[in-house]
């Protein structure tokens, strides 16, 4: 874990849940949200914004932690 909290809930968030804010808002963001808050945000499921964060990971994105670092 991070040690950081989604700005909209409050949840811990996981550092591949900060990179894909990032990503998908703004990277400059200093604000980071959960997948099921990015999802609602964006009209999407849960699932969808799991997908992107995975692309992003095989793509080689230095935002994302690694495959064998990966959090549950």
């Amino acid at each position: 874990m991070s040690g950081e909290a989604c700005a909209r809930c409050g949840r811990p968030l996981s550092r591949d849940e900060i990179a894909v804010t990032k990503k998908l808002i703004n990277r400059g963001a200093s604000a980071w949200y959960c997948v099921a808050c990015l999802a609602a945000h964006f009209e999407v499921s849960e699932a969808a914004i799991r997908e992107r964060i995975a692309y992003f990971k095989e793509t080689g994105c230095t935002l994302f932690t690694r495959k064998t670092e990966s959090e549950p």
